[in-house]
């Protein structure tokens, strides 16, 4: 029995950090599919003001990082052919959310 708890513990320990959003990669997945249309960094130069940069977005009041990763789920309608995994869009959300601290 007591195996059994310590290799059920175990496993549990080894997923746990695999589950977090990883902001890095975040910004990675953000710069290839929206810096197009979207400031997505500070150091970025190229973007549009029709649209709010990441910045912005997670300064908002009531800003959700888990509302946001589902709403990236969806394809936006000048991104159709942008297919976010959970994980990707947990990791842009991530990386917005980063934006707020900075």
């Amino acid at each position: 029995m007591r195996a059994l708890f310590l290799t059920l513990t175990l496993l549990a320990g080894a997923h746990g950090p695999s589950l977090a959003a990883d902001a890095v990669n975040g910004e990675t997945l953000a710069k290839r599919w929206c810096s197009s249309c979207r400031l997505v960094s500070e150091d970025q130069r190229k973007g549009t003001d029709l649209v709010p940069s990441f910045a912005s977005i997670a300064a908002r009041p009531g800003f959700d990082e888990d509302k946001i990763a589902t709403f990236l789920l969806d394809p936006h309608p000048k991104m159709e052919t942008m297919a976010l995994s959970r994980i990707e869009a947990r990791n842009i959300a991530a990386y917005i959310a980063e934006q707020r601290r900075r």
